[in-house]
């Protein structure tokens, strides 16, 4: 039988096949090939014997969370208590764009806001859509729902961001604690790691605590200029066809910049991944 990864215990996986959940175990032959069978996998399993026997080719994977076949990422991005940080969310974008996930960013907190910081704030959020990226507040709830049918989605963001409590609010039937992990990736005082997939608007959702700290893996400076999207736009003007956007002269990014076109903090932010933050 074929079915879906949608929990990981140590050695067992619940495979969904037919709205039935079934408990496998690995064969010898995946860790003998190296290949660990991660949650969101696609595979063929001995429903009688309880053991999965093929995994299907992967369209992308994260290590850390160990989630396969992702096909968009919620980024949780507060404004207030924790602050906005440009940086953070940058850098998720970044790397979820690398791993060829859409990116979907949700604000938090904006009624924390005053005046003049929501001002500022909009510009921000009006410069993200702009470039391309789907935007939402965590009030949009009914416009939110419809986003996970027939997907996987993760979501993640800095710890006290809203996360749980944005889930909860979306489906109140998860019942997510929302001082300490839940469910996903656990990574409190136990060594356990659990992860899970759990059913909600006709797809699938993974809360992550602690996504937010991965770092560039395997990621060149190339990648990190390539997955600033909107750096393509103009890219072409440049004198240099491999021009980094840093030290070149003639660079058409640093003449945007200068000019308003491409938001300051980004550029101040890639400079940093390609000096510091790899």
């Amino acid at each position: 039988m074929t079915g879906k990864i949608v929990k990981v215990i140590s050695n067992d996986y619940t495979v969904l096949s037919n709205n039935e959940l079934y408990v496998c175990k690995s064969r010898g032959k995946f860790r003998n090939l190296n290949i660990i069978p991660l949650v969101g996998d696609n595979v063929n399993f001995d429903d009688k014997n309880k053991y999965i026997l093929e995994i299907f080719p992967r369209k992308n994977y994260l290590v850390r969370p160990p989630v396969a076949n992702i096909d968009q990422c919620v980024i949780i991005t507060s404004v207030k208590e924790p602050d906005f940080s440009a940086n953070l969310l940058d850098k998720l974008l970044t790397i979820i764009e690398f791993n060829n996930i859409k990116p979907i960013i949700c604000f938090t907190k904006l009624d924390k806001l005053n005046g003049a910081e929501l001002v500022e704030i909009k510009e921000i959020m009006d410069y993200y859509y702009k470039i391309g990226y789907e935007i939402y507040d965590n009030q949009n709830l009914e416009k939110l729902k419809l986003i996970f049918k027939d997907k996987i989605t993760v979501f993640t963001g800095q710890s006290g961001a809203g996360k749980s409590t944005l889930l909860n609010k979306l489906d109140s039937s998860l019942k997510l604690k929302t001082d300490e992990i839940s469910f996903a990736l656990n990574r409190g005082k136990h060594t356990t790691r659990h992860v899970e997939l759990l059913h909600i608007y006709d797809g699938y959702v993974a809360d992550t605590p602690g996504f937010s700290a991965i770092s560039f893996l395997e990621m060149t400076n190339s990648d990190i200029r390539d997955n600033f999207i909107e750096f393509n736009n103009y890219r072409e003007d440049c004198e240099y066809k491999d021009c980094m956007h840093d030290n070149e002269i003639n660079c058409e990014i640093k003449r945007q910049v200068n000019g308003g076109d491409i938001l300051f903090s980004r550029y101040e932010n890639y400079l940093k991944f390609i000096h510091k933050e790899k």
